[in-house]
């Protein structure tokens, strides 16, 4: 099996139903459904289920997606998407009832809607079929980023940590290393280059030959 065809996307596979993309529908939807009704009745431990069911069910899709076999590139932009429709509510919950948190969880919230989104969709520029494996593309990055370490401090370290610590300066020390990480990560991904894909639409005048960035499109980096 080449590398392509282990860790890159197929055109052939793309659709919106997969059973991970259903997975990842309806966590959404049942995440945010708990959510609103923890904001109405005030109360946090529906916060936190709503929490794990995102948690759960974004655990499960990726999970049912490599066994089935049914990853694809518009299951991953989805995933992403999902992930912080289910996650901006809780957070913006939990600082809501706990007003010490706020600055903590809005730098988090930050990253994590803006930064951390655009690094999560820079794999299209390239061949791969998700992030998970955007280690063809750049190791360094990947570790930083997708790595399941780091996926747990992106996802869990500051609402988890600051809650059972009741600190706010221990959630304010990892949103703010985040940032720096995701910044640093995105420096990183600007100095190797987001390739552009060869012209192949129907226009009248096609360019004559197509651009791409600084690796090309099934360009690596390990700097």
């Amino acid at each position: 099996m080449t590398l392509v065809e282990r860790y890159g996307a197929d055109p052939v596979a793309e659709r919106l139903w997969t059973p991970a993309t259903v997975i990842t529908f309806v966590r959404t939807i049942a995440s945010l459904a708990v959510a609103a009704l923890a904001v109405v009745r005030r109360d946090e431990h529906l916060l936190w289920a709503a929490l794990g069911i995102y948690w759960v069910g974004d655990i499960l899709d990726g999970a049912v997606a490599r066994k089935l076999g049914c990853e694809t590139r518009i299951g991953a932009v989805l995933d992403i998407l999902c992930d912080r429709v289910n996650c901006a509510p809780v957070y913006l919950g939990l600082a809501w009832l706990h007003h010490d948190f706020v600055v903590p969880i809005f730098i988090y919230l930050f990253q994590f809607m803006t930064i951390d989104a655009f690094l999560s969709i820079a794999f299209l520029a390239w061949w791969v079929r998700s992030p998970n494996y955007f280690f063809q593309v750049d190791r360094t990055i990947f570790t930083w980023n997708w790595s399941k370490p780091a996926k747990a401090v992106n996802s869990a370290a500051v609402v988890v940590l600051m809650l059972l610590t009741g600190s706010m300066w221990v959630g304010l020390v990892i949103a703010l290393a985040l940032v720096v990480l995701k910044v640093v990560s995105l420096r990183r991904l600007l100095a190797i280059g987001l390739p552009i894909p060869p012209f192949t639409g129907a226009a009248h005048s096609a360019p004559e030959t197509g651009t791409t960035g600084t690796n090309g499109a099934a360009g690596t980096s390990d700097r």
